[in-house]
């Protein structure tokens, strides 16, 4: 049987297959100073020397090698055997270490409860019906007071036509929603192409990491927007409709020593 998760595999591994941006490794000026290049904000502190991290839905080669170059004991979970090749392809070249693992997001049982000090999420979210159970079992796999960044597509933003009609961008999708977003028809920073992606309410996105046992500490919706951007364009649209969500929760708890 075809399944949202066996769709959303091909998807990625053909975005791997042809170079899409979102689906490229990380780069020499990355690495050159790792643990600014994923956490900008300054969420994980001076140093993450030894922190466990899961770095879910992650795969590409970037987020897993990153972190591990800035001294974490990383774990990178993927659905897409392509995004995971890129990922063993720079640590060998990196000489990182890395536990490579294939897998949904939606079953972690693989893992055991308080496994981890960080769980770190990029876009991935949108590619299952229910984020709540997402949500639970990060919650089961962080020990106390373990750190969760996550990073969604925003409803607004999956509601909204990609392009502008002659009366600028247009709410053309129901918030109220559990069916599918239509397929994305062509490639965009905004849609993936072959996926099938799910828009979460925020009552989903916030108030259900809350009820999964977090606290949330930070929001921020990263900027994209640019004043003299073309029409149409993805830096555009971003004047109008934030297109993301970063969001640092932490695991409600007696916080264990970090190793």
């Amino acid at each position: 049987m075809d399944t949202f998760e066996s769709k959303n595999a091909r998807a990625w591994d053909k975005m791997v297959q042809g170079r899409a941006p979102l689906a490229r490794p990380a780069t020499d000026r990355d690495f050159a100073n790792p643990l600014r290049t994923v956490d900008p904000l300054g969420w994980l502190g001076e140093s993450i020397q030894g922190w466990r991290v899961l770095c879910l839905a992650a795969g590409g080669g970037r987020q897993s090698a990153l972190y591990a170059a800035a001294g974490a004991d990383v774990t990178v979970l993927d659905i897409s055997r392509e995004m995971l090749a890129q990922d063993a392809a720079v640590a060998r070249e990196r000489k990182l270490k890395l536990r490579i693992v294939e897998g949904t997001m939606t079953d972690l049982s693989m893992f055991a409860a308080g496994d981890f000090d960080l769980v770190l999420q990029p876009v991935s979210s949108c590619y299952v019906p229910d984020v709540v159970v997402v949500y639970r079992q990060v919650a089961r796999l962080l020990q106390g007071g373990g750190l969760y960044v996550s990073q969604h597509k925003t409803p607004a933003s999956l509601q909204v036509a990609a392009k502008p009609s002659s009366a600028g961008y247009v709410i053309d999708e129901t918030y109220y929603r559990t069916a599918p977003l239509p397929p994305a028809t062509e490639p965009s920073r905004l849609r993936e192409v072959g996926a099938t992606e799910y828009l979460h309410r925020w009552e989903q996105l916030i108030g259900g990491l809350c009820r999964a046992g977090f606290v949330v500490e930070d929001l921020i919706e990263p900027a994209h927007a640019e004043a003299d951007a073309e029409r149409g364009t993805f830096a555009h649209r971003a004047q109008y409709i934030a297109p993301y969500v970063r969001i640092k929760a932490r695991r409600v708890g007696e916080r264990g020593l970090i190793r």
